[in-house]
């Protein structure tokens, strides 16, 4: 018998492993009251629904739940703000709020919260091998069960589940808010772009999601690992100029630094990106100075708050003829050695690296990768060919860039992505990229490459519900 295009994508039979929920309607009388100190030692009080089966066909029990926490201050048409805490592409758990993240913050404001879990790639079962006469052996295999897109068609069932309950969960399923860092920013921002697409409709009702839609008001999107078919051309064309100096590359590594870079200028020219100040077309030939003014606008704030600026003071030029110094501009050369200073770059290819160069998988070839646990290579570059239209299907589907012009697409109103100044985990372009595109097609974006920030999420939390307040 045919698989199912679920068991295609992610690797086995739809009826592998599943335990059937009896029904996806929120129980309003299955809660517990709890509270949460805050750093400044207010105490916000909270009801708690917990270990919520989002899905009916449910492949995964410790991933595929979801909690709900109401404030006791809840306000009325309240925002459902849900924060996902995918990491690396592996399996997350639902959580509980935390006084250190936004979480506590969006209770404290009276925001209903829900933190879902999600497949990953280290999700798994055990299944039996049968003997001759169909009965088990006792032994079995690993199969893998959360290789991509199962974490996000995980989230998008619980917003489907959100919004199917609109009547019986407090706050407004019309005004979700997604967070998320790293690859969960990845999510978000995929959440903010693709929702209600029918690429992923089939796939939904066969994991047994609720009827419901799943696009969202808002994507929170800390430094988002995204455009992953692109982002190794991207990540050598900005530090080509990094390799003889400080990347210490062999002559192979090299050879692929630059036949990477070389790659990249076609897809930036090819994105019809337009600076939203100017109007000016961006292509390969001003990308920099594009990059640059961002860059100098991070540096203002941060001169404005009275900010040091660290290391990067010799990088930057000043006019000391005014009271008050006012930054000229930057030495972009400068300026990503000083990035790859504060933290040793990737060698090439950054995301697609295994069997190159001697790489070993990387977190995006584990999360691409088969049932039967092999992990496998998903760009051209990497395969060394066309990539098989399975693959190309899937990675076609976690690239929120594919579906910002698809008017199959739902995308959210509002967008709040941020990169930090020193973050070398992906290229500085994947976070631009994404807000210039969304920018030129009309979205209300709040994009800022954060001064002195890593690879990090929900900083500066004041100004992100400032900015969601003046949303309402």
């Amino acid at each position: 018998m045919r698989k199912s295009i679920y068991g295609i994508i992610i690797g086995l039979s739809i009826n592998a492993n599943i335990t059937t929920a009896q029904d996806l309607n929120f129980n309003s009388e299955n809660f517990k009251e709890m509270e949460l100190t805050m750093p400044d030692g207010k105490v916000v009080k909270y009801k708690a629904y917990e270990k919520i089966y989002y899905v009916t066909n449910i492949q995964d029990e410790a991933s595929q739940s979801l909690n709900i926490y109401v404030p006791e201050n809840c306000k009325k048409n309240a925002p459902i703000f849900l924060k996902t805490y995918v990491g690396g592409y592996l399996a997350s758990k639902a959580k509980q709020p935390s006084a250190n993240d936004a979480t506590g913050r969006a209770l404290e404001e009276g925001y209903v919260v829900c933190i879902p879990g999600s497949r990953g790639s280290n999700s798994f079962y055990h299944k039996d091998i049968l003997n001759k006469r169909g009965n088990p052996s006792g032994e079995f295999e690993t199969i893998y069960i959360g290789k991509l897109p199962a974490g996000l068609l995980d989230l998008k069932a619980a917003i489907r589940y959100l919004k199917f309950n609109d009547d019986k969960i407090p706050g407004n399923s019309q005004k979700i808010i997604t967070d998320g860092t790293s690859a969960g920013g990845a999510m978000s921002s995929l959440l903010g772009a693709t929702g209600n697409h029918p690429d992923y409709e089939r796939l939904l009702n066969e994991m047994g999601a609720a009827k419901a839609s799943d696009n969202i008001w808002a994507a929170v999107c800390y430094c988002p690992i995204t455009d992953l078919d692109h982002a190794d051309m991207a990540y050598e064309w900005l530090y080509k100029s990094t390799n003889n100096n400080l990347r210490n590359l062999n002559s192979s590594q090299k050879k692929t630094s630059e036949a990477l870079a070389a790659l990249y200028p076609e897809y930036i020219n090819s994105l019809n990106l337009k600076n939203p100040k100017t109007g000016e077309q961006i292509t390969d030939k001003n990308y920099m100075k594009y990059l640059e003014s961002w860059i100098l606008k991070s540096a203002e704030k941060a001169m404005n708050q009275e900010i040091e600026l660290g290391d990067t003071m010799g990088l930057i030029f000043y006019d000391e003829s005014k009271v008050s110094q006012y930054i000229l501009g930057v030495d972009m050369k400068k300026y990503v050695e000083y990035v790859s200073k504060c933290q040793k770059l990737k060698n090439p290819p950054a995301f697609d690296a295994q069997n190159i160069n001697g790489n070993l998988p990387s977190a995006e070839n584990k999360a691409f990768g088969l049932s039967d646990g092999i992990t496998l290579n998903f760009t051209e570059f990497g395969v060394g060919h066309e990539v098989a239209p399975e693959l190309k299907k899937r990675v076609k589907m976690m690239n929120p860039m594919n579906y910002i012009t698809d008017d199959k697409a739902q995308k959210a109103p509002y967008w709040y992505i941020r990169h930090g100044s020193k973050d070398r985990d992906t290229g500085f372009q994947i976070s631009l990229n994404l807000a210039t595109k969304l920018m030129n097609n009309g979205y209300n974006v709040n994009y800022f490459i954060e001064w002195d920030k890593s690879h990090s999420g929900d900083y500066n939390l004041n100004e992100l519900f400032n900015w969601l307040e003046k949303l309402k």
